[in-house]
């Protein structure tokens, strides 16, 4: 079945890649970096199968790894996307990327600044042991926490603490940074929240708001709102540097490897997108 399925978007992909609004947005992406794709390899993995009335609706997640040179730089870029069709009387329907969710339990995240009581709390960042943590996690899921829909701030928030980022402000979901047993802060699992709560902290977990994206190293941390709405959608980790020293980011939803930081390549951005640059650290 994997077989089969990395063949079908195969051949959809050769037949339809000039209309392909994601793949466009790619390839002038990498123009526009002095990058080019140099091979790309893909496998289907099949998740959901739902029969109904004499039809099947597939989804199944393609692993995409792209083998990428900037000038005399080499390196790899993975992304896990999630598509779907419709299988009946021997065709193939409807294939197409799915929207990625956005925003966890949005009507709770609307407070402008997240409360930081308490006496301060100074920690040692290690960078790299963040980096460590988003790259052995970003395709799959740590047991030790409740993995969401909307999974992308969840994945940061880890990734962070696995950094020495100190939780402060349990049990109260509105307050501080925290996970515990069951339960945990909005800032920690919603991207408008933990956007608010960065840019607000004065204990515990604290970033350093800068203007460019070239600021930023391994271990840090940046904010999405696509449509510029005011709604914080998405966060990413940087966990590395292409060769013009722009951030490469890991991310969850979708699952992304060392993708280029600005994310113009993802069905869900849009010209009217707005970015939050984060130092993380005392």
């Amino acid at each position: 079945m994997k077989q089969q399925l990395t063949d079908m978007w195969t051949d959809f992909f050769r037949s339809n890649r000039n209309d392909d609004t994601w793949w466009r947005r790619k390839q002038e992406l990498f123009k526009k970096r002095g990058a080019e794709i140099i091979t790309i390899h893909g496998r289907g993995h099949l998740h959901q199968e739902i029969r109904q009335q004499g039809k099947t609706d597939i989804g199944y997640h393609l692993h995409l790894v792209y083998f990428i040179k900037q000038n005399d730089y080499f390196y790899r870029e993975e992304q896990v996307i999630p598509y779907q069709f419709q299988w009946g009387n021997g065709e193939v329907r409807h294939h197409q990327p799915v929207q990625p969710m956005l925003m966890e339990n949005p009507d709770s995240s609307l407070t402008p600044a997240m409360i930081h009581d308490g006496s301060e709390q100074r920690f040692s960042y290690d960078r790299l042991a963040a980096v460590k943590y988003a790259e052995r996690w970003w395709n799959s899921y740590n047991p030790d926490y409740k993995q969401f829909d909307v999974d992308c701030t969840n994945f940061i928030s880890q990734s962070l603490h696995a950094g020495g980022a100190p939780m402060h402000g349990a049990p109260n979901r509105n307050q501080g940074w925290w996970y515990q047993d069951d339960n945990w802060s909005y800032s920690w699992s919603v991207a408008h929240s933990f956007r608010w709560y960065m840019s607000g902290a004065t204990n515990g977990l604290k970033g350093t708001e800068v203007e460019s994206a070239s600021d930023l190293k391994p271990g840090d941390v940046i904010c999405y709102d696509f449509e510029g709405d005011g709604k914080w959608d998405h966060t990413t980790i940087v966990v590395a540097n292409d060769n013009e020293g722009m951030p490469l980011v890991n991310a969850h939803t979708d699952n992304s490897r060392h993708r280029y930081w600005s994310y113009e390549d993802s069905i869900a951005w849009t010209p009217k997108c707005e970015y939050k640059f984060f130092q993380i650290g005392n």
